[in-house]
């Protein structure tokens, strides 16, 4: 039986999630831990470069406190290892630290900083606890799609609100957590709700999960409440939002929006 298949209620979800990512990340198909190429690089350093929270949206220009010169910028990529995000943003000019639980995917984000010569810092642990970093560190924070992997994530729009500065921009995705009511790619294409929500991976069946999902990361739907309302309760204030899909991997996306995006300020607007 794989390791999936003995999940139970008392698992420790930040140990199992991390060397699951480690997993994902030595398969090499997840196209999160994909880094980026050099010409990427070439491009970002000369202006012209965009990043994801989603799957397919690129980041609105207006969203970031400047743009295209990050130069004097302090910037948490927040869970956002596997060398996309971080590097672009360090090449763009801007102080680079990358926060994530995954040694593996922290790796991407040093190999790409070798190859291109950029100047960045990694660093390992639950995006929970921000213990690490001083409060008001950082001028903006990107946390793409990735706390559907983390059981609370309250505490996570906490310690990121802490260690903004006053005026401090979060820019993260987020999963529609409706699409957890369905049975994972019915084999007949119609879907028919299955699961309550909130929603976590732990319900199911060990049997049913490895079918659906072998051995991946653990998931949490979270509710509305908590990804908004959470964020709102931080201190946060949401100032802009807009919808994403899938690209292919959830076939929900043809009826309905599967990601959400948020831009909040601590404290009132951000940087200009």
């Amino acid at each position: 039986m794989s390791e999936a298949g003995n999940l139970g209620v008392n698992i420790d979800v930040v140990a199992y999630n991390k060397a699951a990512w480690d997993r994902e990340v030595l398969g090499g198909e997840n196209p999160w831990t994909k880094p980026v190429t050099p010409a990427q690089i070439i491009a970002a350093r000369a202006g012209h470069w965009s990043i994801v929270l989603t799957e397919q949206k690129p980041v609105p220009v207006a969203w970031f406190p400047q743009h295209p010169d990050l130069s004097g910028l302090s910037v948490l990529c927040l869970a956002a290892g596997g060398g996309q995000q971080g590097p672009i943003l360090s090449a763009a000019g801007a102080a680079v630290t990358v926060f994530d639980n995954s040694s593996q995917q922290l790796a991407q984000d040093w190999a790409v900083a070798e190859r291109d010569e950029l100047d960045l810092a990694t660093v390992e642990g639950d995006a929970a606890d921000l213990s690490v970093f001083a409060d008001e560190s950082f001028d903006l924070i990107v946390h793409p799609v990735s706390n559907l992997f983390m059981p609370d994530i309250r505490s996570v729009w906490r310690e990121a609100a802490r260690v903004l500065k006053m005026g401090g921009v979060l820019l993260s995705g987020f999963m529609n957590p409706d699409i957890y009511v369905f049975e994972p790619e019915p084999a007949d294409e119609k879907y028919v709700a299955q699961f309550s929500l909130p929603y976590s991976d732990l319900q199911l069946d060990p049997v049913e999960r490895r079918k659906h999902y072998g051995d991946s990361p653990i998931e949490f739907s979270h509710t509305l409440a908590e990804q908004i309302g959470g964020q709102l309760d931080a201190g946060l204030h949401i100032t802009a939002f807009y919808e994403d899909r899938h690209i292919g991997s959830q076939q929900a996306s043809r009826y309905m929006p599967t990601y959400f995006a948020t831009r909040a300020v601590k404290g009132g607007e951000g940087r200009e």
